[in-house]
C-alpha cells in the first residue's frame, strides 16, 4: 500500500467490469429505477419496492417550479449570455441554497433535533410542539417548511403525504411536522401550507437519510428542469435578452390526464 492510498465503499472499476456497491451495473440496467440506483449509491442497498416508490415520488415532486425560482433565472440568465449547458446548470445548481431549496435541510434538522427532544426527555407531544412554536414566534424565527410564496395549498405536499402514509413513511417526523403547522397557524392566525420541501424534509427523516443530503435532493430532482430551461433558452430566445423575472405566459400543452 503506498502512502497516498485511499479507500472507497462506492464503487469498484475493474477492465470490463463496473460494481455500483457490489452489483455489477450492467445487472442493474433495465431491472430497477433510476431512483432505486440513487438509493443504493446512496445507502449502500437496494430499497424494496415501497422504498424505491417514495424515492420516486420525491424526487418526481421537485422537477419543476417554472421559470421565475431563483435556480432556474439564473440558469437562463446564464444561458443568455452565450454560457454553455454545463455553465448555466451550474450556475443554477450554486443559486439553490439556504433560501431556495434549503429548507429540505432546515426541517430535517428541526425535526430530528425536536423529536429526539421529546423522547430523551419523555416530553408531552404536543405539549412540547406549541411550546416550540411559541418559541420560535417569540424570536420572530422563522420556521422552514411552513408557508410558500405562491401557493396557499401545496397540491405536492398532500399526494407526497398521501404516499408517505400508503407506504409506511408516516410516523413521528411527519406527525410532528402537521403537528407545527397546526400550531404556528393557530397561533399566528394565519393559514399557511406545509411546501413540498418540508414534507421531504420530514418523510427522508422518516426513511433515516442523514441531514447532510437533505438539499441534494432537491439538487438532484430539479436538474432536469433546469435543463429543460436551459435548453429552451438557447434554442428559443435571443441571445444576452431582458429578462424579466416574472412578466412570462405558458404558451405549452394545456392540461391533460395520464
Amino acid at each position: 500500500m503506498g502512502e497516498l492510498q485511499w479507500e472507497t465503499k462506492i464503487t469498484k472499476i475493474e477492465p470490463n467490469k463496473i460494481m455500483v456497491r457490489g452489483y455489477p451495473i450492467d445487472n442493474l440496467m433495465g431491472r430497477i429505477t433510476f431512483s432505486q440506483a440513487i438509493y443504493l449509491i446512496l445507502k449502500g442497498e437496494l430499497p424494496d419496492e415501497k422504498v424505491g416508490k417514495m424515492m420516486d415520488v420525491i424526487l418526481t415532486s421537485s422537477i419543476d417550479h417554472g421559470a421565475t425560482p431563483p435556480s432556474t433565472l439564473a440558469a437562463i440568465t446564464s444561458a443568455a449570455t452565450g454560457a454553455p449547458m454545463n455553465a448555466a446548470l451550474a450556475a443554477g445548481i450554486l443559486t439553490i441554497n439556504k433560501y431556495h431549496g434549503g429548507a429540505v435541510e432546515g426541517m430535517m434538522t428541526l425535526l430530528k433535533g425536536l423529536v429526539d427532544k421529546i423522547e430523551k426527555e419523555d416530553l408531552n407531544f404536543e405539549d412540547a410542539i406549541l411550546d416550540f412554536v411559541k418559541e420560535k414566534k417569540e424570536r420572530h424565527e422563522r420556521i422552514p417548511g411552513i408557508g410558500h410564496r405562491y401557493h396557499t395549498n401545496d397540491p405536492r405536499t398532500a399526494k407526497l403525504f398521501e404516499y408517505a402514509a400508503e407506504l409506511g413513511f408516516s410516523g413521528k417526523h411527519v406527525r410532528a411536522l402537521k403537528e407545527i403547522q397546526k400550531r404556528f397557524n393557530e397561533i399566528s392566525g394565519k393559514n399557511l401550507p406545509i411546501n413540498v420541501d418540508g414534507a421531504i424534509g420530514a418523510v427522508l427523516c422518516e426513511m433515516d437519510f442523514p441531514i447532510a443530503l437533505g438539499n441534494m435532493f432537491f439538487i438532484m430532482a430539479r436538474v432536469p428542469g433546469l435543463i429543460a430551461h436551459i435548453y429552451e433558452e438557447q434554442t428559443t430566445q435571443k441571445p444576452n435578452r431582458k429578462i424579466h423575472p416574472t412578466d412570462h405566459i405558458y404558451t405549452g400543452i394545456e392540461e391533460r390526464s395520464l
